[in-house]
């Protein structure tokens, strides 16, 4: 069995057709053809959660099997994981990975593209350092990105982006088409070989939404190049400071976002007519998938990382093809985990999947072996809330204690800013610390140049208790702690028991403010 991944950052559920009963957050069908094409004859999944965010906590749990929010941070692969193109090629498969997403190669993300047999990457995106001219790009472009601003020039450096894109003239020349055309290639490239393993990993849609017509115009009436207008929000609240947004700009950015999921889309496209032409499906599983969604003004808020972990940006789509299984064209509403994508491909694979890893294989519900899953899945952020769900109920609990949070890794990483070289940590201790590998690692309390105190303030997401009923309430507007007393005890006790089951650090239950069972 050949296995095909791939990930589309930052997409939305709300967005996609095949979703469509999921409250959307436009008032418009986005076109999203392909993948509902896709949709049709896969299997989909319904209740699937993210674990550990944002983008490379993200993929560590999707190519090692590790859920590490609990434990460390954005950082590298570590010595012990064993991921799957490692073991792919140990076991004579040819692995392979295309993507735009510039995090592979910056400071504190080692080792994810290393074990692969061959990839490409395409450059460009967000910061990615990549030109150096023109010295001064287009002015205009600049002020609508914001890239004059003393957060860019201090902290973000916009201006590396408009630098990046300013020979672009057509859609070819943006990072999607390329990216999927590569992938094409892969795939008709990849038939030399018996067996083979392809990650197509799309940057898009993350932002900048910045869009080649037709698609900048396809969902807003507005002139793209309004210099009033931004395809670049800054994370943050929509009603103060620097990430403000007006109703007219908040619908501008949303119509960006959906142009690029349909540029996104058309170009997935591409890679389902390779597996049509080459006759692929018959021996191939294609997976598809997103790290998380983005907020577009739900809850007051635009980006993600400071907001409570509403579903918006943790039940992510998943979708799932494969040629010998009963339930393709089923929807799958069991509670699954990203995590659980790692067994799922070596099991393709016909790779044993390593016994010390968070990872459960989804073949099972797509062979119509079980029904039942998960009982519940676990997400969050390093140093951040904790947040479980049953399916139905989601509950989010608050950094109710006065511990730091502890990171552990064989790396000294900068974890509050993984853009910046690693930072000695002073305080590191070694030891065997991992519930899941005998390997020593450093532990510390991470210090940086502000001093960690203020990082812990940014972190915490929301004060008090959280618990809805995203039956009922699927947007998550009625906060049930208070309402529903024998309903938060026992989420609160699932959360207890989920961690528990992982091993989690004891600093963590004291982080939380709570106590083991």
């Amino acid at each position: 069995m050949n296995v095909l991944l791939v990930s589309i950052d930052s997409l939305r559920k709300d967005f996609l057709s095949t979703y469509r009963e999921t409250p959307a957050v436009v008032d418009y069908e986005v076109d999203t053809a392909s993948l509902d094409r896709f949709a049709e004859r896969a299997a989909v999944f319904d209740s699937h959660y993210a674990g550990s965010l944002p983008c490379m906590p993200a993929r560590r749990e999707w190519l090692a099997g590790i859920q590490e929010f609990l434990w460390r941070s954005w950082g590298p692969i570590e010595p012990f994981d064993e991921t799957i193109p490692r073991l792919a090629r140990q076991n004579g498969i040819v692995a392979q990975l295309v993507t735009d997403h510039y995090h592979y190669f910056q400071h504190g993300a080692h080792g994810y593209f290393e074990d692969f047999s061959g990839f490409d990457f395409v450059r460009g995106h967000e910061y990615d350092a990549w030109q150096t001219s023109p010295k001064n790009p287009d002015e205009a472009f600049l002020d609508q990105i914001d890239a004059t601003s003393p957060l860019s020039q201090q902290f973000l450096n916009r201006a590396a982006y408009a630098r990046n894109v300013e020979a672009f003239e057509d859609d070819a020349d943006f990072f999607a088409p390329k990216v999927f055309s590569k992938a094409t290639e892969r795939i008709d490239n990849a038939n030399e070989w018996e067996q083979w393993f392809t990650y197509v990993d799309s940057f898009d849609v993350h932002e900048p939404f910045h869009c080649p017509e037709p698609y900048a115009s396809m969902y807003t009436d507005e002139e793209p190049t309004d210099l009033d207008l931004t395809c670049w929000p800054y994370y943050g609240r929509i009603d103060e400071g620097q990430s403000a947004l007006d109703e007219r700009e908040l619908a501008f950015v949303r119509s960006q976002f959906a142009g690029k999921v349909t540029l996104v889309d058309q170009q997935f496209g591409r890679v389902l007519d390779a597996l049509d032409e080459k006759d692929l499906w018959g021996n191939t599983m294609v997976v598809v998938t997103s790290d998380h969604g983005y907020f577009l003004g739900d809850h007051g808020w635009i980006g993600k990382n400071d907001p409570p972990v509403y579903d918006v940006l943790a039940n992510t789509p998943l979708m799932i093809w494969h040629p010998d299984s009963q339930r393709m064209g089923d929807r799958i509403d069991t509670v699954t985990a990203a995590v659980d994508l790692y067994a799922t491909v070596l099991e393709a694979l016909g790779i044993d999947t390593p016994t010390e890893t968070h990872s459960r294989s989804l073949l099972p519900l797509l062979m119509n072996d079980t029904d039942a899953h998960r009982d519940w899945a676990l997400y969050g952020y390093w140093g951040a809330t904790v947040n479980v769900t049953d399916g139905q109920y989601t509950y989010h609990h608050p950094n109710a204690g006065d511990e730091p949070p502890r990171n552990h890794s064989t790396m000294m990483v900068n974890p509050y800013s993984w853009f910046i070289p690693p930072k000695v940590q002073k305080n590191a201790e070694s030891g065997d610390f991992l519930p899941y590998t005998d390997a020593p690692v450093w532990r510390y309390t991470p210090s940086n140049q502000s001093g960690p105190e203020e990082h812990l303030k940014v972190s915490v997401q929301h004060d008090d208790e959280l618990l809805y009923d995203t039956e009922a309430d699927p947007r998550q507007n009625e906060n049930l702690t208070e309402s529903h007393p024998d309903k938060r005890n026992e989420m609160r006790s699932l959360l207890v028991e989920a961690m528990e089951s992982l091993e989690a650090p004891s600093t963590e239950f004291s982080r939380l403010g709570i106590e083991p069972q």
